[in-house]
């Protein structure tokens, strides 16, 4: 009954775009790495390749071209930006990085006063190393020249909710979806935050304008028909569960729940052992499907087929108790 989500809390600044304008990126990429071929120490064509990659995510590239812009003109503060950005949330980034990225953010600020970006990618560097008294100072100095700056919000959220004031990080994500309507990743948060409250109507409404920002978002089908399946509203649940499969065959979440579903609450136990099977070719490994698969074989009364179940359930995940419980049962 696990969500499946990739959502992971960005802490400093968040991208959106919708289906059309990534493929536009695509075609700017395309045409910027054919020019970065030809002329391969420019700067700015580097700066802005570079920030293509950024705004992807795909950090490794992001340094490549930040790291070459910067050595080839230091004095270049969207080359500096660039190259501290993608060093301060390269995967497996280490601490000496985001005091490197810390140091040059301290630079740009010292020159552009008035550089929101890089005062909240400053304050992200404290929120990483834990120094959250630091990161609100600067996440406030920003909002005292805008107040309507949506990635302050954005940041203050991630910190409270790593303090643990989760009220707080509620209250500054949706201030940050008042500042920016179109603001799809908080949408998914608030989505992600309100389901693990058990508020899955809030919930839904959340997944829902997410889905309409980006209608290939697996996340947001996905929560929608999860908040659906929690309020009990099954046949929309499995509507939804069908369509996500249509655009993704490898959510084997969305096969799992509509197992649960039949099983659980329909009564249909063939149909159940259908989903549960057909989730176990797409990840053999997942230890719920085996479990639910042998209370299945349990109903029908077939001993040694649930026993195999447990066993598998517990071959994957030996902490698994619930299914030693029903082996020990059995035996």
């Amino acid at each position: 009954m696990k969500m499946s989500y990739y959502l992971y809390v960005l802490t400093f600044l968040f991208f959106s775009c919708n289906q059309q304008s990534n493929k536009i990126l695509k075609s700017v990429q395309v045409n910027l790495d054919s020019l970065v071929k030809i002329y391969p120490d420019s700067v700015p064509l580097l700066v802005r390749l570079g920030n293509e990659y950024l705004n992807k995510y795909e950090y490794s590239s992001a340094l490549i071209y930040g790291a070459k812009s910067f050595r080839l003109d230091s004095n270049n503060l969207e080359a500096r930006f660039l190259y501290a950005n993608a060093l301060n949330n390269i995967s497996g980034r280490k601490i000496e990085d985001i005091a490197q990225a810390q140091r040059h953010f301290l630079k740009i600020i010292s020159k552009q006063s008035n550089n929101k970006k890089a005062f909240i990618a400053l304050a992200s560097t404290y929120t990483q190393l834990g120094e959250f008294d630091k990161s609100f100072l600067y996440i406030n100095e920003v909002l005292r020249k805008d107040p309507k700056y949506r990635d302050a919000y954005v940041l203050k959220g991630t910190n409270y909710l790593t303090l643990g004031k989760r009220d707080l990080a509620l209250s500054s994500y949706e201030t940050a979806i008042q500042q920016d309507p179109n603001f799809f990743e908080a949408y998914l948060k608030l989505g992600w935050m309100y389901t693990e409250d058990k508020k899955y109507a809030i919930a839904y409404e959340k997944y829902k304008t997410a889905s309409e920002l980006q209608n290939t978002s697996i996340d947001a089908w996905y929560g929608m028909a999860y908040c659906k399946q929690q309020l009990e509203q099954f046949d929309e649940a499995l509507n939804t569960y069908r369509l996500i499969l249509d655009k993704d065959t490898s959510v084997y979440h969305a096969l799992f729940n509509q197992g649960y579903i039949k099983q659980f609450h329909q009564n249909q136990l063939d149909s159940a052992m259908y989903f549960y099977e057909s989730t176990l070719k797409v990840n053999p490994e997942y230890e719920n499907a085996w479990h639910n698969l042998g209370l299945c074989y349990i109903t029908k009364k077939d001993k040694q087929s649930a026993l195999r179940c447990f066993s598998k359930a517990l071959k994957y995940n030996p902490q698994f108790e619930i299914s030693r419980i029903e082996a020990n049962k059995l035996r």
